[in-house]
């Protein structure tokens, strides 16, 4: 019996990993290695790049506001493999218009697709999920990030944009299958009066996630056309998702010995580093390290952050607190814009600073913190695990 649970656990841990690396790792981030192709092979400017960046993000706005203002689509199945199935025709139609405006629909409606399947996903995995498996599956992302940051670095020595975008698509197909089975969170409820006070820190947590969307999101659009130089920012991109799979998994062994608070304030600080790295400091060596401290933060304050949202059982914690971040990605790339002009550098200096700020933010959430709470009631549907 024992055996067959924690077969379950991981095949469930497995699934969770496979709709984030569609959702996430392929159905967002995989414009981020295509866009100096598209740049350089389709006329592609760096406002133009930067728009449909942005309606990547509203489109993710969007699909996260399904999860927090009519919970139960965030936990339809139906829902779930209809934006999968959405997220992989998107990306095929990429390379089928040179139209700015087709393209801008197109971002759209992956955003809205990956925000979808997040929160699905995110919700599936909290709710069942202990220990270190919520990690493995938060990993997801960045094993997508490296699977569609290899894809495409293979294609530009074979093929075109058009090309990066088909295959793209051919592999968020494959982990959309794998992630089709996936169960969806089971309905709980807490009673008003028993729901403890946690307004104010569940605040600054919204506020230090929001700016940390702002900030990340910068870098995460603009990284590898800053770093160039050929295939040293593909290869880079790929280096970020390699340090991304067990960064979960390594933030979430660290909670079992300092609190998430202080986890969350160091991994931001890390993160700022590494934006700024490349911006600072030009070269080989600064590139990659910027990469392996971004690819190593980013999911980890998610993780960090989600984490600690459910932990103060603030009702739609998930939901409202990727609301608060696919906000802050829409903000980050038009803040981004007017920099542009003088090139990546000062757009990165741009994130590194916000990044900060939403530090300064979680060092304020570690003030009479509730670290200890008591275990919220068990779902109304399934088995507790």
């Amino acid at each position: 019996m024992l055996r067959t649970l924690i077969r379950t656990d991981f095949r469930h841990a497995a699934q969770g990993a496979a709709a984030l690396a569609a959702g996430m790792g392929v159905g967002r981030f995989v414009y981020t290695p295509i866009l100096p192709l598209m740049t350089a092979q389709a006329g592609l400017g760096a406002s133009a790049g930067a728009s449909l960046a942005t309606a990547n993000y509203v489109g993710n706005l969007a699909g996260a506001l399904v999860g927090m203002l009519a919970p139960r689509l965030g936990r339809s199945v139906v829902l779930h493999r209809a934006a999968l199935v959405l997220l992989v025709v998107t990306l095929a139609a990429m390379p089928c218009t040179t139209s700015v405006t087709g393209w801008f629909v197109l971002r759209l409606l992956a955003g809205a697709a990956s925000g979808v399947v997040f929160v699905f996903a995110v919700n599936s995995v909290l709710g069942h999920l202990r220990g270190h498996l919520p990690g493995w599956s938060f990993s997801g992302v960045g094993a997508g990030i490296a699977l569609s940051g290899i894809v495409v670095l293979v294609v530009r020595e074979l093929g075109n944009w058009r090309a990066a975008w088909w295959a793209a698509a051919v592999l968020g197909a494959a982990l959309a299958a794998a992630a089709w089975r996936l169960p969806p969170a089971a309905e709980s409820v807490v009673a008003a009066l028993d729901r403890p006070r946690t307004h104010r820190w569940f605040s600054t947590l919204f506020v230090s996630y929001t700016l940390e969307g702002v900030g990340y999101i910068i870098a995460g659009t603009f990284l590898v056309a800053a770093i160039g130089h050929g295939w040293l920012g593909g290869a880079a991109w790929i280096l970020a998702g390699l340090a991304a799979v067990p960064s979960s998994v390594g933030w979430a062994w660290l909670g079992k010995r300092w609190t998430r608070p202080g986890l969350l304030l160091t991994a931001l600080l890390v993160q700022a580093v590494g934006i700024a790295l490349p911006a600072l400091w030009g070269g080989v060596a600064a590139a990659l390290v910027a990469a392996c401290l971004f690819g190593a933060t980013f999911l980890g304050v998610s993780n960090l952050a989600l984490g600690t949202g459910t932990h103060l059982r603030f009702p739609r914690s998930v939901a409202l607190l990727t609301a608060g971040y696919s906000a802050g990605q829409i903000l980050g790339p038009l803040l981004a814009a007017p920099l542009l002009r003088h090139g990546y550098q000062p757009a990165l200096v741009l994130g590194a600073v916000i990044v900060l700020a939403a530090a300064v933010a979680a060092a304020f959430l570690r003030v009479g913190f509730p670290h200890r709470m008591e275990d919220p009631v068990q779902p109304l549907t399934g088995e507790a695990r």
